[in-house]
């Protein structure tokens, strides 16, 4: 559920009292939107590449204390404010005081809404992986979000833009969580897109994370937390498998030559069987004590963001939560 919005005058007050440093006293939502010359999409060369965003800027939030920025970015057929919702991100940012970017996605620039993950601009950090990140530099500039601590997070199509965005943008984005999604240029083309969901890649994912780190210049570990269905019948738990491994090349870790889903040993293998309906898989591989990828896998779990809200499509609520494991998340961002 959404909290009861405060007066227009309590509003008012707020704001002003913000003016001068005062912590926000509850939670808002604000508008905005971004535009950026590289972000052409290529399946939509003459749409203008500019896409609007909500934010929410949490309860407590003072402009001279600077705070996390979790982008959250949606799946097809969905709204920001319905995975908003489904997430129950609100309460979680009121908890650890963080601002959540929301990115809208466009029916002219997609008919079922989903965010161009296997456009090949979009893929190579232009397109819409450019609109968001320039969203991400503005709620950067406008409101003091740490830029040590800055986590995309999505579910589907959402997803796969999010591990887009961590394998192209690896010194604006510190930490990624994908739901259901898809490695970064893991099809050769848009046509192609609908076999890679239900079959894994069809190109050499850790090669690409290999090359785009040494064309980054930097050694900031980029933390990659996917949570994956094995009864998700859109995106085959393949892709899953390829993201952990695209993110261990991303982060300077050998992994073994064959399959686009070979792995190497992790650091940790675990099994939750605590609800039988519900079992939970967690392999991990760390640096130096802290988690660098953690594979979550949960049985029975289709295309739906786990522990969320059953009212709307694309949740259940009677998996894990990932809501709670994307709040740990952000902690080690």
């Amino acid at each position: 559920m959404t909290a009861e919005q405060p007066s227009l005058w309590s509003r008012i007050k707020a704001r002003i009292a913000g003016w001068f440093g005062a912590p926000a006293p509850f939670g808002r939502w604000v508008k905005g939107g971004a535009f950026s010359i590289h972000g052409v999409v290529g399946t939509q060369p003459l749409l203008i590449p500019r896409r609007r965003f909500r934010l929410y800027v949490p309860r407590g939030w003072a402009r001279d204390t600077p705070v996390p920025l979790l982008a959250l970015i949606h799946g097809c057929q969905q709204t920001a404010e319905e995975f908003a919702q489904g997430s129950h991100v609100e309460a979680l940012a009121d908890r650890v005081g963080a601002l959540v970017l929301m990115p809208r996605q466009k029916g002219t620039a997609n008919p079922y809404r989903c965010w161009n993950w296997f456009d090949r601009r979009t893929a190579d950090g232009k397109g819409e992986a450019a609109i968001v990140a320039a969203m991400i530099g503005d709620v950067l500039r406008r409101y003091r979000a740490d830029p040590l601590r800055v986590v995309a997070a999505g579910i589907s199509s959402g997803a796969g833009l999010a591990a887009i965005l961590g394998v192209r943008f690896p010194a604006l984005v510190r930490g990624v969580v994908v739901h259901s999604g898809i490695a970064c240029g893991a099809a050769a083309s848009a046509f192609t897109a609908l076999t890679v969901m239900k079959r894994g890649p069809e190109t050499d994912v850790a090669g690409i994370a290999a090359d785009a780190r040494r064309a980054s210049g930097t050694d900031a570990p980029v933390r990659l937390l996917a949570i994956q269905g094995r009864d998700d019948a859109v995106v085959a738990e393949r892709n899953a498998a390829a993201l952990a491994r695209q993110y261990l090349a991303l982060n300077g870790v050998d992994v073994p030559g064959g399959a686009a889903t070979t792995l190497p040993p992790p650091d940790r293998d675990d099994r939750d069987a605590t609800d039988p309906a519900h079992v939970v898989r967690v392999r991990e591989w760390s640096r130096d004590g802290r988690p660098l990828v953690r594979l979550v896998e949960v049985e029975r779990l289709g295309h739906a963001w786990s522990g969320g809200d059953a009212a709307l499509p694309y949740n259940d609520a009677a998996a894990p939560d990932a809501t709670a494991m994307l709040e740990a998340w952000l902690a080690l961002a």
